[in-house]
């Protein structure tokens, strides 16, 4: 089973974001919390944010009864895109301006159970016959 969460609208560029998605994309759940605990990038604060909502909607998935510790949940999907840019301007000599970008990313991250679900198991027996 899996679950997704997605957080849109980060006002981070999507290049820095990028460097920590690639660190907990494929690993363990409880791996994935503790290298983004430790992080001193600012992009590992929304990754966590993100990472426990998508724990939290699996969870729900499943009912509410089952726990993710159980069922070795993993990170199986993660990746940034590139979100809206607001553009300003700065004051150059001469009379003229410069363009600024300020960048804005959005992230989504997927969770999914490597151990089968009880309610998996049975479904899977009833269509095998």
């Amino acid at each position: 089973m899996e679950a997704v969460a997605s957080l849109n609208s980060i006002p981070m560029s999507v290049r820095k974001m990028r460097l920590v998605v690639n660190l907990i994309r494929g690993k363990q759940v409880d791996q994935a919390l503790s290298i983004l605990e430790y992080s001193k990038q600012e992009a590992a604060i929304w990754l966590k944010k993100d990472l426990l909502s998508a724990i939290d909607n699996w969870q729900q998935k499943t009912g509410g009864t089952e726990s993710a510790a159980e069922y070795d949940l993993v990170v199986s999907t993660a990746y940034a895109d590139a979100g809206a840019q607001i553009k300003r301007f700065r004051p150059a000599p001469h009379g003229r301006a410069h363009r600024i970008r300020k960048h804005s990313c959005h992230i989504t991250i997927k969770v999914s159970n490597t151990k089968p679900l009880p309610s998996e198991v049975g479904a899977e027996t009833s269509t095998a016959k």
